[in-house]
């Protein structure tokens, strides 16, 4: 069962909005207009591409798995946007049955659990969001006190702020997640918790040690969750051969097989603790493989991964 997008005759036009009517410059992190987005008006999206398009391809694959009764993701947000989207969906990403959309779905609910987890701990705290395209984590784990900054690049934030305007609580921010700027934007008092997910691949080891180093000594006491694909991936991206028909992976120049995760240590003396975070549950024969997968060679190593990053705390004052 695939989300269901408006068929020809249900859009309108007139109503449309291009994508690349928002402006390109830099968004200020301030809450934008609870009214912005229309409730019903299509937006078109076909000019988005390389990576940028990857939002809509893990958007796509969260809504048919949370279109699915027995779905492992509830998410009637992503389906929603998936329905208000004019964009060949099936077109580009269909493919894989539903067992990509599962997979998907179980990596997401890692995150959903790290950051549940830091609000029962931290209520009032700041979840920050780096790349996050249109994740809708947000509306499945929110608890009504914690502050949310999304910063990805201005496309995006672009068209998060037509599908997805943003509540008193939440903020967004034009900026590359490589320019520190966005660390000033963070008020870590109440507790940080940062995710990076589906992001860090895209960039080059360096730049992804240095947002490591970054967050560990600029946030201490916070927390930073991550996801990695394995090196073997990595590769196939980097050679253009990790395409089906109609879509080509992005390069991904960032691979860590899932038992290097201690080497993420080395990115900061102030990341003190590195912890595997394994999916859970999981429907029919993926669900009863999952277990073995994450335990026995070569599939426990060679598999993608999600990982917590602990920070040291700030010294006690004498």
């Amino acid at each position: 069962m695939t989300a269901r997008r408006p068929a020809s005759s249900d859009r309108v036009p007139s109503d449309r909005v291009p994508a690349d009517a928002a402006p390109t410059g830099a968004t200020p992190a301030t809450p934008a207009p609870a009214g912005r987005a229309a409730a019903s008006a299509p937006v078109v999206a076909d000019d988005l591409a390389a990576v940028p398009e990857t939002a809509l391809w893990t958007l796509y694959h969260r809504a048919v798995e949370a279109a699915r009764p027995d779905t492992v993701l509830p998410d009637p947000k992503a389906v929603e946007l998936v329905e208000r989207i004019d964009y060949p969906f099936d077109d580009r990403f269909a493919g894989g049955g539903g067992l990509q959309a599962q997979l998907q779905a179980l990596r997401v609910a890692c995150f959903d659990r790290e950051v549940a987890d830091f609000l029962t701990r931290h209520p009032r705290g700041t979840v920050v969001c780096l790349g996050e395209g249109l994740e809708t984590q947000y509306w499945r784990v929110d608890n009504g006190r914690a502050r949310w900054l999304s910063v990805d690049l201005p496309e995006l934030i672009a068209l998060r702020e037509r599908l997805l305007p943003t509540g008193p609580r939440q903020r967004l921010l034009a900026c590359s997640v490589t320019d520190p700027r966005w660390m000033d934007e963070v008020d870590p008092a109440q507790g940080v918790l940062i995710t990076a997910q589906g992001l860090l691949m895209y960039l080059r080891p360096g730049e992804v040690r240095e947002l490591i180093a970054g967050c560990a000594e600029r946030f201490p006491g916070g927390t930073l969750v991550l996801d990695a694909v394995p090196r073997w991936f990595s590769r196939l991206t980097l050679s253009g051969r990790m395409r089906t028909r109609s879509y080509q992976a992005p390069p991904m120049p960032w691979g860590m097989d899932a038992d290097e995760r201690s080497k993420l240590r080395t990115a900061s003396a102030a990341v003190v603790a590195v912890r595997d975070v394994w999916p859970v549950g999981g429907r029919g024969l993926l669900g009863a493989l999952l277990p073995l997968a994450l335990r026995v060679p070569p599939l426990a190593t060679r598999r993608p991964s999600v990982a917590a990053l602990e920070f040291a705390g700030r010294p006690e004052q004498s």
